[in-house]
């Protein structure tokens, strides 16, 4: 382990991840970008999932490995990464997911370049199972928007596309003083969204135009859960269904996003703008819910696929 402190920490949390985890972690440490520590926490992992980290810890001195004796839950396991991390910048990273050479260079060099930004990332694509690119979209939100009502309107609003793919911003290069200031993310329905969104009212977002992160969109993906069964992987807590109903993990989420503005360090007319956008949101989900509108099915390509190779310019995927 090295004992230098790098400017960047990536947290890498995993439960099973034994099927694509060496790929993802030769993403990782293939990366131009070499001031970095990884983090990895298995969470109570019961495959070889241990096993291959420990092997790659053991010829790399950046990473560091931690093991949880009991399974804590996914949301707990990626704030545990967060909590041990070092760097003045913070990254997650997935076990099944793939990120281009040059991903971690070139968000630092806009978060350097743009100090008035909490989060930099860049464009996503969607890969499957072997690796082949399924659809491309160009990032949709306006979160570089001086406005954080504007920021926020565009999270809530803009980001139904169909398919493997939204945003994914939280999986930015993000300033480890900006995720110390918010809450942690929690295990209600898409939590994940509004502990985003908490950033976004903090400052911008910054993209890199060019796709070099790749989602891997599989079966086994926490995001492919139902409501209940997703949530009690992100913590087992909620796993009792009468005291986790469905209804009360969708309450939650709701009122996560009047939370995440009131936590806000907002001026008054900017706080007011953001209630109005919930307020706008939520009468643009029941309109749909009583017209039964729902984003449509892709085809089996979508977005800008042609010419996007995974293999020319993914680490460790030259032979694959």
């Amino acid at each position: 382990m090295s004992t230098a402190t790098p400017r960047l920490s990536v947290g890498l949390p995993v439960y099973n991840g034994e099927e694509y985890l060496r790929p993802a972690l030769d993403a990782v440490l293939g990366q131009t970008y070499t001031d970095f520590e990884l983090v990895i926490s298995s969470n109570a992992s019961t495959d070889s999932t241990d096993a291959i980290c420990q092997e790659y810890a053991a010829r790399d001195p950046r990473i560091r490995f931690f093991r949880q004796e009991r399974n804590i839950g996914a949301a707990p396991n990626h704030d545990y990464v967060f909590r041990q991390s070092r760097g003045e910048l913070f990254k997650w990273v997935s076990s099944d997911d793939l990120y281009a050479r040059d991903l971690f260079e070139r968000c630092i060099a806009l978060l350097d370049k743009h100090p008035e930004a909490v989060l930099a990332h860049a464009w996503g694509a969607a890969i499957d199972g072997d690796g082949n690119v399924t659809q491309a979209l160009e990032y949709p939100l306006n979160t570089e928007s001086p406005r954080p009502s504007e920021r926020l309107r565009s999270m809530m609003l803009d980001g139904d596309t169909p398919g493997a793919l939204c945003a994914d911003d939280f999986y930015g290069v993000i300033r480890s003083d900006a995720l110390r200031s918010v809450k942690p993310h929690g295990s209600y329905y898409h939590a994940d969204y509004t502990f985003t969104a908490q950033l976004a009212l903090l400052g911008t977002f910054v993209q890199v135009p060019d796709w070099l992160y790749f989602r891997r969109h599989h079966s086994g993906r926490l995001s492919l859960s139902g409501i209940q069964t997703a949530c009690a992987n992100l913590d087992p807590k909620r796993s009792n269904r009468r005291r986790n109903p469905a209804v009360r993990l969708v309450a939650e989420y709701l009122l996560s996003w009047f939370t995440a503005v009131g936590r806000a360090p907002l001026p008054v007319r900017e706080r007011i703008a953001c209630y109005g956008q919930i307020f706008r949101w939520i009468g643009s989900r029941v309109s749909r819910r009583l017209r039964g509108w729902y984003p449509a099915e892709p085809p089996s390509t979508f977005g800008k696929v042609d010419g996007l190779s995974v293999r020319a310019v993914v680490a460790g995927q030259e032979a694959s």
